[in-house]
C-alpha cells in the first residue's frame, strides 16, 4: 500500500498521547499502526496554569517517537489535536510550537464541544448501525465529554472540566482512598455535572456507552472479576469503590486488569464515574473501541484529497 493512501490522527490528551494510522476499505477503518504513551500532562499544571518544563519534555519526547511513523504521509492526511490540559495551559504556545515542528504538522487545540462531537463520531462509526438514541461519555484526565446522538449525528455535546487526574489531585492527593474522600469527590463531581442533568437524563437516550481512558480502565478491572468484558454496572462500581476503600491507599492497590500507571488516578476516575451513573440514571454502560482519534480519521477521510 502506498503511504499516500493512509491517514493519521494524533490525540494529545491530559494523561496519554495516542497515534493511529489506518486506511479505509469502503466505510470500514483498517488500522495499520496504533501507539499509546502515558505523558501525564494533566497533573503538571501549577496554580498559575503553567505547564511544567518536565511535562513538556515528556510530551515532546513522545512526539519525537511518533514523528518517523508519519514522516512519509502527505501533511493534509495527518491531523494532530490537543485537548483539556492544553486548553488550560497559559504557556501552551511554547509546547505547541515545538510540538508542531517535531511532527511537521500543526497541533490544533480543539474546544470541548468539538472534542465531544469527534468522540461521538468515533464511537458511532465503530458501532453496529442502530436507530437507537445513544449517550456517549468520555471521562478523561481533566475533562469529561458528554454526547447525545442518533446514528452518526451528535445532537447535544458538552464538556465539563472534571476528570480522573484533576479529581485525584483534588480529593486523593495523599494517595488515600478513604470513604470520606470518595464522598467528597462524588459530591463535588455531582455539583459540577448537575447543570447537564436535564439534557442527559435517562429519558433522552436508550443506550449508554463509555469511551477511552477511565471507562476502559474500570471495565478491565471489572472484567477480571466477572469475566464479562466491556461492561460497567452500578453493582460493579459499588464493589470497586469498596475494594479501593479496603485497600486504603493507592500504593496498596493491586487489582487484576489495572495498569500500574493508572493506580494513582483510579480513585478520581471511579468517583467521577459514580457521579455520572447517579446523575444520568445509568444502570449499565458498554465500553466501546471508538474514540476521539477515530473521529479524527473519519473526518480526514471526508476532507483529504481523493487519490487516483
Amino acid at each position: 500500500m502506498q503511504d499516500a493512501s493512509l491517514l493519521a490522527a494524533i490525540d494529545i490528551g491530559s494523561n496519554s498521547c495516542l497515534l493511529e494510522i489506518g486506511h479505509f476499505v469502503g466505510d470500514r477503518l483498517v488500522s495499520q499502526t496504533c501507539r499509546k504513551e502515558t505523558i501525564r500532562l494533566g497533573g503538571s499544571l501549577d496554580a498559575q496554569g503553567q505547564l511544567s518544563s518536565e511535562a513538556m519534555e515528556r510530551g515532546w519526547a513522545c512526539l519525537q517517537r511518533f514523528a518517523p511513523l508519519i514522516a512519509d504521509l502527505p501533511r493534509e492526511r495527518v491531523r494532530a489535536v490537543a485537548t483539556q490540559t492544553l486548553r488550560e495551559a497559559t504557556n501552551r504556545a511554547l509546547f505547541l510550537a515545538r510540538g508542531s515542528d517535531i511532527l511537521g504538522v500543526p497541533i490544533e487545540v480543539i474546544n470541548g464541544e468539538e472534542e465531544a462531537r469527534l468522540i461521538y463520531q468515533g464511537v458511532a462509526r465503530l458501532l453496529p448501525p442502530s436507530a437507537r438514541r445513544r449517550l456517549v461519555i468520555d471521562i478523561g484526565g481533566r475533562s469529561t465529554e458528554l454526547c447525545l446522538g442518533q446514528g452518526f449525528e451528535a445532537r447535544v455535546t458538552r464538556s465539563v472540566e472534571i476528570g480522573s487526574v484533576a479529581w485525584s489531585l483534588r480529593h486523593f492527593v495523599d494517595g488515600g482512598l478513604r470513604p470520606a474522600q470518595f464522598e467528597a469527590a462524588r459530591s463535588s463531581a455531582l455539583a459540577l455535572l448537575r447543570p447537564q442533568a436535564e439534557d442527559f437524563a435517562a429519558t433522552n437516550w436508550e443506550q449508554a456507552y463509555g469511551a477511552s481512558g477511565t471507562a476502559g480502565a474500570i471495565s478491565r478491572v471489572l472484567a477480571a472479576q466477572t469475566g464479562v468484558p466491556g461492561l460497567i454496572t452500578r453493582t460493579g462500581l459499588t464493589w470497586l469503590q469498596a475494594r479501593l476503600q479496603q485497600d486504603g491507599h493507592s500504593s496498596a492497590v493491586h487489582l487484576a486488569g489495572l495498569r500500574e500507571e493508572l493506580r494513582p488516578v483510579i480513585g478520581g476516575g471511579v468517583s467521577v464515574m459514580q457521579a455520572v451513573f447517579e446523575l444520568f440514571g445509568i444502570e449499565q454502560m458498554r465500553v466501546t473501541q471508538g474514540s476521539l482519534r477515530h473521529g479524527l480519521l473519519y473526518g480526514l477521510r471526508a476532507t483529504a484529497p481523493v487519490l487516483p
